[in-house]
């Protein structure tokens, strides 16, 4: 296969839906980095005797790695294509997994972590495959995108039980020596995939209100305003995401169901989330990113509502499924903006940039609702300051699309003026 820009038929094709197939496990495999550190934390404040709040500095670490990350290989995308940091990913899981299992001591395994396992792995197989993604699909760019981005939710469904298993049978070091090596062996060959270049698409006609991606005032604004718009939003959604996602476990644990239970809801989000996503997708394919973002923020603070008055054993299961299936959609609708509204020339840094500011929403939100209870003793004030933060992303979200429908009628009223003329 050559390196040379596809060509538009190639949109939509076989080979564009086998790539997409290929871009999934790739980002289940380097999803591994996000959720590995959570399963061996027990096992590294044992060893290190540390605290519980040093034990989970190298997962702190790892989630802001991965965010910067995000825009570094999503500039290497644009610029090289996307095998270029897919082979840095592979390479750095690699060494970031086995730097991290002979680790001495706590601070060189958070170095491995943060530098190796989040800035240069994982990273690489987040915003650059979803950006990718986008550039190989038109019509089916929501459900195209939402199966990507799935593979991210798979990861935390498939490397917890498997990694744990091998920690107990042969412990974590030897356990993180095999994931890296695993890593580099799948990695590389799945990487010569996606050797070929996107192909060179026209600029395409306004979709559910919005305007081809080739604008230079995208919804009529500076486009770095816009930019910082959606990271805002981002930052928003993802704090008020992260309430139950993070705390659930120590909240069932609180409410006397035990962490075992907590565990089975957080499960359940996760596996409604994979749903979910993909049913946002066909509707984003209908209705545009901006809609499928508001209606899926909109029902993201119905569900953060229903556990204010729910806390029964019961109760907490059905709106742990209903908070899966509201919010699983969100994340994926923001790449979808961004393609919508920008040049396809900018997808790797932009979409990088707006799934940083995801990231950092969800890492903002865990800790902030873990201060929020320990100045109230209660989870009751971290749900409501989670609804606060999903109002001010649904306010944003309202604005922009105020603007695009703004930009529509200024152009239907322009094209009927010269009609008329």
């Amino acid at each position: 296969m050559s390196r040379a820009p596809a060509k538009p038929q190639d949109i939509e094709s076989s080979y564009a839906w086998a790539r997409l197939a290929v871009s999934l496990l790739l980002m289940t495999i380097g999803g591994s980095g996000m959720y590995s550190v959570t399963v061996v934390l027990p096992r590294i404040q044992q060893e290190f005797g540390v605290a519980r709040a040093d034990a989970s500095l190298p997962y702190t670490l790892t989630m802001i790695g991965f965010g910067l990350g995000g825009i570094l290989m999503g500039r290497l995308a644009d610029r090289f294509g996307v095998l270029v940091p897919v082979g840095i990913g592979a390479v750095g899981l690699g060494a970031g997994f086995i730097a991290a299992g002979l680790a001495p001591n706590l601070w060189l395994f958070c170095a491995a972590q943060g530098l190796l396992i989040g800035l240069l792995g994982t990273s690489a197989t987040f915003a650059p495959l979803v950006a990718d993604t986008s550039q190989w699909f038109d019509r089916r760019r929501g459900i195209a995108l939402a199966i990507c981005m799935s593979g991210n939710y798979m990861a935390g469904a498939v490397w917890p039980p498997v990694m744990q298993h091998f920690i107990d049978t042969v412990g974590w070091r030897q356990t993180y020596i095999g994931m890296g090596i695993f890593c580099v062996v799948t990695m590389l060959p799945l990487a010569l995939v996606l050797r070929r270049r996107p192909p060179v698409q026209a600029p395409v006609p306004a979709m559910a209100g919005g305007p081809g991606p080739a604008v230079s005032r995208p919804m009529g604004m500076n486009p770095g305003t816009v930019l910082a718009l959606l990271c805002v939003a981002g930052v928003s959604c993802c704090v008020a995401m992260s309430m139950p996602q993070v705390h659930i476990v120590a909240y069932c644990g609180d409410l006397g169901f035990g962490a075992a239970r907590g565990a089975e809801m957080l499960a359940l989000m996760l596996g409604l989330g994979v749903v979910s996503r993909l049913v946002s997708g066909w509707i984003s394919d209908h209705i545009g990113g901006l809609r499928t973002l508001l209606l899926g923020s909109i029902l993201q603070g119905i569900a953060l509502l229903m556990f204010l008055p729910f806390d029964g054993l019961v109760s907490l299961y059905v709106v742990s499924g209903m908070f899966g299936l509201f919010q699983g959609g969100i994340v994926p609708a923001y790449a979808l903006i961004v393609r919508e509204h920008f040049s396809p020339a900018e997808a790797g840094a932009r979409v990088g940039t707006v799934l940083m500011a995801t990231l950092f929403g969800m890492a903002l939100g865990g800790w902030m609702s873990g201060a929020v209870f320990d100045l109230t003793g209660s989870y009751h004030a971290a749900f409501i300051n989670g609804i606060g933060w999903n109002l001010l992303n649904v306010s944003i979200v309202l604005f922009l699309l105020y603007r695009v429908r703004s930009m529509t009628a200024g152009r239907s009223g322009t094209a009927a003026a010269a009609q008329a003329g």
